[in-house]
């Protein structure tokens, strides 16, 4: 019996998007889940019944139809009281939850026995980025304020020189460098906007420069990286700091985009009303963190005001402006999701029974994610290794001392040791000497100098303009391109033996390919550079 996913219409006011789309209706298919879809679920995200269904979907025409048929419900919000409701007693959900925030919402679920995966949950760490639901969100939601922004700006992002006056380019301030931030740094770069940034955390400002943007630093030393890549609570003093470098900030740029967040606290205030009212007239604010209470002082959550000439954006649900977008990413996170979920499935042997998911607790993802199980609240999760120190170097070992009465240390010291090689090595080569035919001697001396001279030649050179793996490659690459040349390099004689004749045709070909893979590496090398390169 094949489980079977759920989504139901999202019922949260202004909510456009739906938790799958017919292209991943047909993957989560062939991995042998049933889909029952509510008529009307993608409508709002330009998605017709008739295009789930020759998706494989089966449409049911009530939200409790679905949420009674399936095994496993995908929601974008979290379920309201009704919805809880219409869950199945141990049946698994799939969705926002927000646990630090409704906890009532918590108890709910955990009294229906039910399995509940938070999509705000799935842990910050590489292994989990292909369900990151938050970051493909984040990065729709940087990307629409950059484009909220222009509509409200009255002037070109481009500077522009005409016939009819010059045009500066508009100057955007964002503050945050996470995935929305740099969304917006990239959009607004694009645009042909001059550009500047601000993070807590000192390591991107690499990722700041590569988009387009330029790190503006704080005239005070602290390191905000927090846990799981996200900023932590900076100190009074930083804090003061960095409202200074902001106001000055507000009174020279056009635009100003906050993105900043900290997991489980209210959004900082990080733009005063007295930063508002140094700004130009015209100027714009988009406020990303309006749904946690906004980073400015004088935004209204969900709302669009105007204050001393100034625009401030409080939309709370921009990834919804870019529903059908927004929907495709948010599907691929569940699909990636489901793709753990289906190893852990289990049938009823005789096909009677209902197919049921077991959460593997000992998997970092799964767990991590996991806020309820069977009705036993598993949030929060251990504290994930990340952010560790890195390992500090061991001190020297002293030289141990010599034993009393027993003479000096008998350690080697690493000259001797190079002479002791060196000579063990003559012997054996000697050794070879006196028993091996002369032919194998020239072609051992040639390989031996052709191992020389790729090892200083290409790998002992540092990897600074080519990765190690490609310094390892053309180092022996270089080995058999000096091997064949040695074959090939002796004029053809006359009378020449078809052996030797294959030998100098195959010595060729190795060139040729050789040199292919070492010209060709650098010529990738290059590529991958300039894309992190503005023309």
């Amino acid at each position: 019996m094949s489980l079977v996913i759920g989504v139901p219409r999202e019922t949260f006011p202004g909510e456009t998007r739906v938790a799958t789309v017919p292209e991943v209706v047909q993957k989560l298919i062939k991995q042998g889940y049933a889909i029952a879809v509510e008529t009307g679920a993608g409508a709002a995200s330009n998605i017709s019944d008739d295009e789930y269904r020759e998706a494989g979907a089966e449409i049911l025409g009530s939200a409790a139809e679905v949420w009674s048929k399936a095994d496993i419900v995908f929601k974008l919000r979290g379920p309201n009281e009704e919805e809880v409701g219409l869950l199945k007693d141990g049946g698994t959900l799939v969705s926002y939850i927000w646990p630090a925030q409704n906890p009532q919402l918590m108890e709910k679920l955990a009294a229906k026995k039910a399995t509940v995966l938070a999509m705000d949950s799935v842990p910050r760490i590489s292994r989990a980025q292909k369900m990151d639901a938050l970051s493909s969100q984040a990065n729709i939601a940087g990307y629409r304020a950059v484009i909220e922004a222009a509509n409200a700006f009255g002037r070109f992002f481009t500077g522009q020189i005409t016939a009819a006056g010059k045009v500066p380019p508009a100057k955007v301030f964002v503050i945050g460098a996470g995935v929305a931030g740099l969304a917006a740094i990239g959009t607004a770069a694009n645009l042909g906007a001059i550009v500047r940034a601000n993070d807590t955390r000192k390591e991107v400002a690499d990722q700041i420069i590569s988009m387009g943007g330029e790190f503006i630093a704080v005239d005070y030393e602290e390191d905000g990286a927090g846990t799981g890549g996200y900023a932590k609570v900076m100190s009074e003093e930083f804090q003061k700091a960095q409202r200074e470098t902001f106001a000055q900030q507000a009174k020279e740029v056009d635009i100003i985009i906050t993105t900043a967040l900290i997991p489980g606290k209210p959004a900082p205030k990080l733009i005063t009303a007295e930063m508002v009212q140094s700004m130009k007239p015209g100027s714009v604010i988009v406020d990303l963190a309006a749904e946690q209470g906004g980073n400015c002082e004088l935004t209204v959550p969900g709302e669009v005001t105007t204050v001393h000439g100034v625009t401030i954006i409080g939309y709370k649900d921009l990834p919804t402006r870019l529903a059908k977008t927004a929907s495709t990413l948010y599907a691929t996170n569940l699909f990636r999701l489901s793709e753990d979920l289906i190893k852990t499935k289990s049938v009823d042997p005789a096909g009677e029974g209902a197919a049921a998911i077991k959460m593997n607790m000992e998997d970092e993802v799964v767990r991590g994610t996991t806020v309820i199980d069977q009705g036993n609240v598993t949030w929060p999760p251990p504290a994930p290794k990340l952010s560790a120190a890195p390992a500090q170097p061991k001190p020297a070992a002293a030289a141990p001392a010599p034993a009393h009465g027993h003479g000096p240390s008998t350690t080697v010291s690493s000259p001797t040791r190079v002479v002791v090689m060196f000579a063990f090595a003559t012997l054996l080569f000697g050794l070879i000497g006196f028993g091996a035919p002369s032919a194998f001697l020239g072609h051992l001396t040639v390989f031996v100098l052709g191992c020389f001279i790729g090892y200083m030649v290409v790998w002992n050179v540092t990897p600074a303009l080519h990765t190690p793996l490609m310094s390892v490659t053309n180092a022996i690459s270089s080995i058999i391109v000096i091997g064949a040349l040695v074959q090939v390099a002796p004029p053809l004689a006359d009378g020449i033996t078809r052996p030797e004749m294959l030998i100098k045709v195959m010595a060729a070909l190795g060139i040729v390919l050789t040199a292919i893979n070492m010209f060709g590496g650098f010529a990738v090398t290059r590529r991958m550079l300039d894309m992190f390169r503005k023309n």
